[in-house]
């Protein structure tokens, strides 16, 4: 419950923070409220590459952690 309200109170300001922002570079507040929920709609096709490769290398690390301790767990039966 502890870990809830901490995200909750986290959340709140830095959403605001962003409509705030979006406000005073002139959007109006239902274009703020997209952009602040959808991030994929503001990124460029540079950040959206770099976000795939990302993806694809914690998808990566996490198969060769779990085969990791596959081979430890064999190993030590």
């Amino acid at each position: 419950m502890k870990f809830f309200g901490i995200t909750i109170l986290l959340l709140v300001p830095l959403v605001l923070f962003s409509l705030g922002m979006d406000i005073l570079l002139g959007f109006d507040l239902d274009n703020s409220i997209k952009h602040a929920f959808n991030p994929f709609l503001v990124k460029d096709r540079a950040e959206l590459i770099l976000f795939m490769f990302l993806l694809i290398i914690l998808f990566f690390s996490f198969i060769y952690r779990k085969k990791d301790k596959d081979n430890k767990s064999k190993g030590q039966q």
